[in-house]
């Protein structure tokens, strides 16, 4: 990362804060943007007369971009300015989103939602590095990214609540259209001399970056295509999969700039702590894709009613961190992670049971708080787990590393959850605690004796 030292006066404290909510509201709205959509899913595919696979690249047309471009983006805010990545970035997500509102059909839509995800991607390194910058003494940055890190938890808790009131006063349209007046704020917050970054020299392997997305989107395909029972789409998309796969690691193997730090993945507790990541996000995602379909079609729940029921899930991401912060200074990274992910294998049994037996709604909430209090404790201390174990000099690398991969286990949680829920919506939600299950022996097995810290 470029040195964080400012080159220009001191800025006032005021302008400093001004800037930091931009920067914050800007991360608020990439992230709000992966939950806000789930609520609006039925009224999307009425509206666009659509499938269950369209619905699929609603969302995963998005967090596959989103994905695939966080490897490299971080390395791109620092060659190009984290400032102008993020003022570009963030201008492209509201013109995107505006665009979106306005989409004739299901394939015009997918293309701006995949804009969407590159111009999420340009957002979240930079303003991390951003905020480097605007703080650069340690105590101060420290307060400052708190309060950067609490806006997901805010987001995700906002997310399917926004998301049932818009759909509810004007259509899926709107959860889009909300972006917009969001997007402008914050570049008004971040215009001026208090956020400017210097140019570096760093580089970007833009063709191998190309086909780690073609790579992703293709496994995407593969598994949204055979939960539909499309195998002819199927068997082209997986041949297609192995040639992306085979070129992407050709590439790799010959570039200077490899998209992926293979020195990370040498390591065995980095890679656990990559899974455990991927598989939260998979439980999280999967469960905000297919139980709005069961709330709505089969419970007759609006999208409001809808939202409000995810109360359980969310809350606890916005009430949690600080609690989750202080468990980890004091225990270190690996009993928060190992608690939570028995959390979310809990809470997917639960919600698998009370699918299964069409239980009481009080069932689904008790299955929906375990896998809400299991996140909130597994992703702030798989940071600190991920980062501790990472080689020296290496901690970007592997916190973009990281980031990608949740966003990976996101697109496969829907894509494969909403696969499964073709069959039973049980057995999908079954399978996400089963993944737990299996991310947390990885986790004991890979990590040292559940003590260490």
């Amino acid at each position: 990362m470029n040195p964080v030292a400012p080159t220009a006066p001191a800025s006032s404290r005021a302008r400093r804060a001004g800037a930091l909510t931009g920067v914050s509201l800007g991360y608020f709205m990439v992230l709000l943007d992966t939950t806000v959509l789930s609520v609006a899913e039925p009224d999307l595919a009425a509206s666009l007369h659509t499938s269950m696979a369209g619905l699929q690249w609603a969302t995963t047309g998005y967090t596959v971009v989103f994905a695939a471009l966080l490897l490299s983006a971080g390395a791109a805010a620092d060659r190009f300015g984290a400032d102008r990545v993020f003022r570009a970035g963030t201008a492209a997500f509201a013109l995107a989103s505006l665009l979106s509102s306005l989409a004739p059909n299901l394939g015009a839509l997918l293309a701006l939602r995949a804009v969407s995800g590159a111009a999420a991607a340009a957002c979240v390194p930079a303003s991390m590095a951003l905020i480097a910058r605007l703080y650069p003494q340690p105590a101060a940055r420290a307060r400052a990214i708190s309060v950067w890190a609490a806006v997901s938890g805010a987001a995700v808790a906002a997310g399917p609540i926004a998301g049932g009131a818009l759909v509810e006063a004007a259509g899926w349209r709107a959860v889009f259209l909300v972006n917009v007046p969001l997007g402008l704020l914050v570049l008004v917050l971040i215009w001026g001399r208090a956020v400017r970054c210097p140019r570096g020299a760093d580089r970007v392997d833009w063709s191998a970056q190309a086909a780690a997305v073609v790579v992703l989107a293709l496994l995407t395909d593969v598994l949204i295509a055979a939960g539909a029972g499309a195998w002819v789409h199927t068997a082209w998309s997986a041949g297609g999969l192995g040639i992306a796969v085979t070129v992407f690691t050709l590439l790799e193997r010959r570039s200077q700039a490899p998209v992926v730090n293979r020195t990370l993945l040498r390591s065995a507790p980095v890679r656990a702590g990559l899974l455990a990541g991927a598989v939260t996000n998979f439980a999280l995602s999967g469960a905000l894709f297919v139980l709005p379909l069961l709330l709505q079609r089969e419970r007759h729940l609006s999208a409001l009613e809808t939202g409000l029921a995810f109360l359980p899930l969310t809350v606890p991401f916005a009430a949690n961190p600080p609690l989750s912060g202080r468990i980890v200074a004091r225990t270190g990274p690996r009993p928060p992670i190992l608690a939570g992910l028995a959390l979310l294998t809990a809470g997917g049994t639960v919600l698998a049971g009370a699918v299964f037996a069409e239980g009481a709604y009080v069932w689904l909430a008790v299955g929906l708080l375990l896998t809400g209090v299991g996140i909130s404790f597994v992703l702030p201390a798989l940071v600190a787990a991920v980062i501790g174990a990472a080689p020296p000099g290496t901690a970007g690398s592997v916190g973009g590393l990281l980031n990608a991969v949740r966003q990976i286990g996101a697109t496969l949680g829907v894509a494969l959850m909403g696969a499964v829920a073709t069959v039973d919506t049980g057995w999908s939600l079954l399978l996400s605690g089963g993944l737990c299950a299996l991310a947390r022996l990885a986790f004991v097995q890979t990590a040292g004796p559940p003590h260490a810290r």
